[in-house]
């Protein structure tokens, strides 16, 4: 495993030590790197030699595991997330953190149409033909953007999917999609925050947003009640195969963030 490490040259910085502990517990683990690699690393000991009386051995082996969380002992597995949750919710921000922490990808599809509408390519062109005349862009286009975003990025652990599927055809259609690779839904998580703390938070965001609609509480709820409707089809089509969850959504980023860890760990 280490002659064949990926990456000879950041194999050849590590000098790993293993530590007999005196005390109770686990021996103690120490390591040194360039602090320009922020990837994490699992450390397989294979065969040791032993090189002094001082109890500390080198490991003649270890094993890399890029993009996942320092000192976490398990296997990478592949990791499809849906996120919802209601404009307000913090899902933007909490998506962020996610793909910092297990090197996912997220992919919006409002990002996705003004990436293909922006550079015209022949999807964004098609997508722009139907918009102009005041239709709804076929789902088969949008998973065609899915498709060319998830082809394009094979090296991630996963995916946070956002904004999409919407509605069963579209659920359906990606489950078809991640299955081509040999993959599905890990699990569908769900911000749930209740609809007045949603007006209220965005109430307060429209007083530095600039937007008309962030100042209007009938608006924010008319959002919050398109939001149900959308999304309720597809949590129930997950649950079936008892892959729904939620996620209380009221308090501290961190507090939320670790409730969402404590989903996404509990998958391994």
């Amino acid at each position: 495993l280490y002659q064949n490490c990926a990456d000879p040259n950041l194999r050849n910085r590590f000098r790993i030590t293993y530590t007999l502990s005196t005390a109770s517990g686990p021996p103690a683990l120490h390591r040194k790197a360039s602090p320009q690699h922020h990837c994490g690393y699992v450390f397989l000991i294979v065969q040791t030699t032993h090189l002094r009386p001082e109890n500390v051995y080198f490991i003649s082996a270890l094993f890399l595991l890029d993009r996942y969380k320092t000192n976490t002992y398990k296997p990478t597995i592949m990791i499809n997330l849906i996120l919802f949750g209601p404009p307000g919710s913090g899902k933007g921000t909490q998506a962020l953190k996610l793909t910092e922490r297990y090197g996912l990808l997220h992919i919006s599809t409002g990002d996705l149409f003004r990436y293909e509408l922006g550079n015209n390519t022949p999807l964004g062109v098609l997508a722009r033909s139907y918009m102009e005349k005041g239709h709804l862009v076929p789902d088969e286009v949008t998973v065609g953007m899915l498709r060319n975003k998830v082809d394009a990025n094979p090296d991630v652990n996963g995916f946070i999917f956002d904004g999409f599927p919407r509605t069963i055809p579209q659920a359906e259609a990606l489950d078809a999609l991640l299955a081509e690779r040999g993959d599905s839904i890990s699990k569908l998580i769900m911000l749930d925050v209740t609809e007045d703390e949603i007006v209220t938070r965005i109430l307060e965001r429209g007083k530095s947003s600039g937007r008309a609609d962030d100042n209007d509480a009938a608006i924010i709820r008319n959002r919050f009640e398109v939001y149900l409707n959308e999304t309720s089809p597809v949590y129930d089509f997950y649950a079936q195969s008892g892959k729904s969850v939620k996620v209380h959504g009221i308090g501290s980023i961190e507090e939320i963030f670790e409730m969402l860890c404590a989903e996404i760990d509990s998958l391994a």
